[in-house]
């Protein structure tokens, strides 16, 4: 068989792939296997070509006793590193060795044992109080009233930041799951941004925070669930009076051809006058877990999961979450959702 039938035999294989000869040289390489590990590398022996210790071992190690080995190969996109899983088996006179891009697989094993990490520590630490106080009531403090009154408060106060965890642990997971599932429901967005607010209002009070709303006159219509809409604002509002300053703007505007989405949207932006964020943390804000100021997050009962839901809800809406801040000039988070068009006269 030709170099060219070779060729022609890889380009139909859906893997990055080459056939290594009887003198230990590159006899083909399928497009993808060339994008994977460049050109011109026909001719060349296998090893000046492949140069990994673990994938050259494999390969001699095959050619001596014609069992087939599969080991990780490393290499990188331009943007970050990736992982293959080497194949080399016999085949015919020569050795195939394909590559089989194990990246995706291998990161979301990473953010599982991510995940697992975070939430055993946000859960540590609350247990780890309860179970102290609960000692020290059972010891030295049985019999001291004083100490028994706030050694309870600090439980009760513990037992609600673990409540909020695994509820929003519960939420995350339920909008997870309904991911694919394009919502049903007719929703009036005026209406459920108002609702939001009236909700948070007493928390806006008590913290002498003033919200601002201002919206179309006539209602705005679009196909969603209407609960988790109502979580996305909520959530959004509830960030802007713990973390901003003393003012909330919520501006609501209707656009008949937003490029964003390529129709008819409606925009929600949720401005404070805090004391904004770094430009390096906006990246990673809809992260789970991720916060810019832990310990003043738990100390207002943030669970570092509500703009990783704020995110989940939005993209099953079809919609797209913007976040701008400059440091001593507050933050705006942007909600894009799709509307339903205006009905012909």
């Amino acid at each position: 068989m030709t170099s060219e039938d070779l060729a022609d035999l890889l380009s139909a294989l859906p893997l990055p792939a080459l056939v290594i000869g009887q003198g230990a040289r590159i006899l083909a390489m399928n497009t993808l296997g060339v994008h994977l590990l460049g050109a011109g590398l026909e001719g060349r022996h296998y090893i000046t070509a492949l140069r990994q210790p673990a994938l050259l071992d494999a390969i001699e190690t095959v050619m001596r006793d014609g069992v087939a080995r599969s080991v990780e190969y490393f290499s990188h996109d331009g943007d970050h590193d990736t992982t293959f899983a080497a194949h080399v088996a016999v085949a015919g006179t020569g050795l195939l060795v394909s590559f089989e891009d194990r990246t995706a697989a291998q990161d979301a094993d990473q953010m599982r044992r991510d995940f697992v990490a975070n939430v055993s520590h946000e859960l540590r630490t609350p247990l780890t109080a309860l179970l102290g106080y609960i000692e020290t009531l059972q010891g030295p403090a049985r019999d001291d009233a004083a100490a028994r009154e706030r050694f309870l408060s600090t439980m009760a106060a513990e037992a609600q930041r673990m409540n909020r965890l695994v509820s929003d642990l519960l939420s995350l997971s339920r909008v997870e799951a309904d991911a694919r599932l394009r919502p049903t429901g007719e929703v009036d967005l005026t209406a459920v941004v108002s609702q939001s607010i009236a909700l948070l209002s007493s928390q806006a009070q008590e913290r002498d925070v003033e919200i601002s709303f201002e919206r179309p006159e006539t209602p705005v219509m679009m196909q969603g669930d209407e609960d988790q809409l109502r979580q996305v604002f909520s959530n959004l509002v509830e960030n802007a009076i713990k973390y901003g300053g003393n003012r909330v703007r919520i501006e609501m505007v209707v656009d008949p051809r937003m490029a964003a989405l390529r129709g008819p949207g409606v925009r929600v932006d949720v401005t404070d006058n805090g004391a904004g964020i770094d430009s390096i943390h906006l990246p990673r804000l809809t992260q789970r877990f991720y916060r810019v100021d832990t310990h003043r997050s738990r100390e207002v009962g943030g669970t570092g999961l509500g703009l990783a839901i704020v995110k989940h809800i939005v993209s099953r809406h079809r919609g797209r979450l913007r976040m701008s801040s400059q440091q001593g000039q507050g933050s705006r988070f942007s909600v894009l959702l799709p509307a339903k068009s205006a009905p012909d006269p």
